[in-house]
């Protein structure tokens, strides 16, 4: 989703890009009101706009803050 390998993200080279920390506030913010594991099993998740990791791989930052407010808003539901 930031378009670089896991050795440049690990290392330190996209420090310089905006997104990444914007990402990481995000989604610290999301998994402190809903946690962890209810953030890994929602990215994968259908909601109302569509899949939000499919935003994420997509680069659509703003449709995925628009998830993240969404589920701030009115929680993790499941639906069969």
């Amino acid at each position: 989703m930031l378009d670089a390998d896991p050795l440049t993200l690990l290392s330190g080279q996209l420090d310089h890009r905006p997104e990444l920390p914007i990402l990481l506030d995000l989604l610290a913010e999301a998994e402190e009101r809903a946690g962890a594991a209810v953030l890994r099993r929602w990215v994968r998740a259908t909601g109302p706009a569509g899949r939000p990791i499919d935003h994420l791989l997509t680069r659509d930052f703003g449709a995925f803050e628009n998830d993240l407010a969404t589920l701030a808003q009115r929680g993790f539901i499941v639906s069969n």
